[in-house]
């Protein structure tokens, strides 16, 4: 009995162990072979002395300072607009009215789209020979296709944000949707015999119960943007560029010589990664205690 009660708790553990310790090994392996790497042990160019040197000439170089900003601010402004564009939508279609399963549909459309094919659309969508360029020139609101705002390949990054927000959006949308349907209008009738007005209603009843989910859902999208590179490299400027698409530009040299600074850039980039999100979670934790 002892024996099948044992195994009936390890039954849930040896089921996913096979998955978790895939991902483990192929995680941490790359991570210690990343770290050896950076520290200057490459017994493939012949180094196998340990140095910090390699970090030393990446956090030395202003070029890092610059993508390293780049990064951050790409990362928190896609945040931050697809968190409010998503409870905005949310809140519209909350409710029941004619067509509202087809937008709900529509809405969750881009969610199992890969974040390439949304470079691609966007890239057909905003270049200045796209359809918006020609749309504009058909109906006379610029003079050629050439004077589009330029949205590709500049130092704002507006074709990565659009890319980030057409994805993100929905992701956070669906889970702030599924609260807002899961805790009905009960708390918000309270509160309009209350007195509360619409934003009052909003700030002090509905924002409290969503926050946990928008939060949650708000860290896994600020980890992914600040760790993508595929995006940045595609549609964003060559310089400054993001810290990941710098990284992944110096793994790529044929110059071997590169590839531990590389790894130090990426062993950086993973350790504020680490903070920024620690952070971010006991930010989180007290906005939703308060």
């Amino acid at each position: 009995m002892r024996w099948l009660t044992l195994m009936e708790k390890l039954r849930s553990p040896l089921m996913v162990l096979p998955a978790v310790g895939t991902i483990l090994i192929l995680f941490f392996g790359g991570l210690i072979v990343g770290l050896q790497q950076s520290l200057g042990y490459f017994p493939a160019i012949g180094s196998y002395d340990v140095t910090l040197g390699y970090y030393q000439d990446v956090l030395s170089d202003p070029i890092f300072f610059e993508s390293l900003w780049q990064t951050f601010r790409l990362a928190l402004l896609s945040t931050v607009m697809s968190s409010v564009l998503a409870i905005a939508l949310a809140l519209v279609l909350r409710d029941t009215f004619k067509g509202s399963r087809f937008f709900t549909f529509m809405f969750q459309l881009s969610i199992p789209i890969p974040h390439l094919v949304a470079a691609a659309g966007i890239v057909l969508l905003v270049t200045q020979s796209g359809l918006l360029a020609r749309g504009a020139y058909a109906l006379g609101l610029i003079a050629a296709p050439r004077d589009f705002p330029v949205m590709v390949f500049d130092r704002a990054g507006i074709a990565i944000q659009l890319t980030y927000l057409w994805k993100e959006v929905p992701f956070i949308g669906v889970v702030v949707l599924a609260v807002l349907q899961g805790i009905g209008p009960q708390y918000e009738e309270i509160a309009r015999t209350l007195g509360a007005n619409a934003w009052q209603r909003f700030r002090y009843v509905l924002l409290p119960l969503i926050m946990p989910g928008v939060l949650s859902t708000s860290i896994i999208v600020f980890a992914y943007v600040f760790s993508s590179y595929e995006i940045p490299l595609l549609l964003g400027a060559r310089f400054p560029t993001t810290l990941p698409v710098l990284a992944f530009q110096n793994y790529q040299d044929p110059d071997l010589a590169l590839r531990p600074q590389a790894m130090a850039m990426s062993i950086i980039l993973t350790v504020i990664a680490i903070v920024l999100l620690i952070a971010y979670k006991r930010l989180a934790k007290y906005t939703v205690n308060r």
